[in-house]
């Protein structure tokens, strides 16, 4: 009888993942190019070498079981440690990485990513490139959980709370709380109290960390919140007239100028935000060539600036 080393390889976590991205069997057997029955087969043997079973065939769907549940988590970490490991050994050959993962908070402009993104390519490097997009403490968290190599967009006092990571300034982003004209507050009275700013909704952007509670900013207990995936979406929700909130003006200003969003004074001051970028690891010895290359780019003052602030359209 096969035993769990055997089963347990790198093929069959992909294969469980297929699965559960397609969420049948049948599906799944397309994606992979294989017949149903052979696919079954597997799973079968990866059942009978731990002793456990990882569906609930009762229903139609690939229903996983509280074991085949965290069997699939486990395994995700798995191959993402492949990967690294992967990443590593082609570093120390090549001094490339094989792939460097840069996670980005939405407050990042995303056409300057993509001038830094053409002129990587333009040298024709082995490292392929993967962007992660993040919010909040999410930003850092991929970072240190090993998911990123690079974070841009990272709250400065987030990046000084962890001895391993460094960080350097990136710049400061300034909140200011606006409406679209038509609104109920764009007509109210200023300073804006909270107790009227509670009666409206709030537009508010989810934190991407994945463990914990994640953080919040600029809502009052008991407002109604509409909660958007980024901080485009939540500029889209507020000039739509959804919801009231803070922007960074760096964002904001072009609507500002045009009078599509209003900014009104409340009882608290307006946010600054120092933000950072940040890495792991120390010596730049043992940093690989495409993260040198990126770091070298955010030390130009026009890069930093161009990153929080260049939010034209492509």
């Amino acid at each position: 009888m096969q035993t769990a080393r055997d089963v347990l390889t790198p093929d069959a976590l992909a294969m469980l993942q297929a699965i559960a991205s397609a969420g049948s069997f049948a599906a799944a057997a397309r994606d992979m190019g294989m017949v149903p029955s052979a696919l079954t087969y597997r799973v079968r043997q990866i059942e009978d070498a731990l002793d456990v079973l990882l569906y609930d065939r009762s229903s139609r769907q690939a229903k996983l079981t509280e074991a085949g549940a965290e069997l699939l988590r486990e395994g995700a970490r798995l191959l993402t440690e492949i990967d690294a490991v992967a990443n590593r050994v082609k570093r120390v050959a090549t001094g490339w990485e094989s792939q460097l993962t840069i996670a980005i908070d939405t407050i990042i402009s995303k056409p300057t990513m993509m001038e830094l993104c053409e002129s990587f390519f333009s040298l024709s490097p082995p490292t392929r490139i993967r962007l992660r997009d993040e919010t909040l403490s999410g930003t850092i968290a991929a970072l240190t959980s090993g998911q990123a190599d690079l974070s841009i967009g990272v709250a400065a006092a987030d990046a000084s709370n962890h001895t391993d990571v460094h960080s350097k300034p990136l710049g400061t982003s300034t909140f200011v709380y606006a409406v679209a004209p038509h609104h109920p507050l764009a007509s109210a009275p200023e300073p804006l109290s909270d107790a009227l700013i509670q009666q409206h909704r709030a537009v508010a952007v989810a934190d991407s960390i994945q463990r914990g509670g994640g953080m919040t900013f600029g809502l009052l207990g008991g407002q109604e919140v509409f909660t958007v995936a980024s901080m485009q979406a939540k500029l889209d929700a507020q000039l739509r007239g959804l919801g009231g909130g803070y922007l960074p003006r760096c964002m904001a200003d072009s609507y500002i100028d045009t009078g599509r969003l209003v900014v009104k004074k409340t009882e608290r001051p307006f946010r600054h935000v120092a933000i950072s970028y940040a890495w792991r690891g120390g010596k730049a010895a043992a940093q690989g060539r495409a993260l040198q290359w990126w770091l070298q780019q955010l030390e130009s003052p026009t890069t930093r600036a161009a990153l929080l602030e260049e939010h034209r359209s492509a």
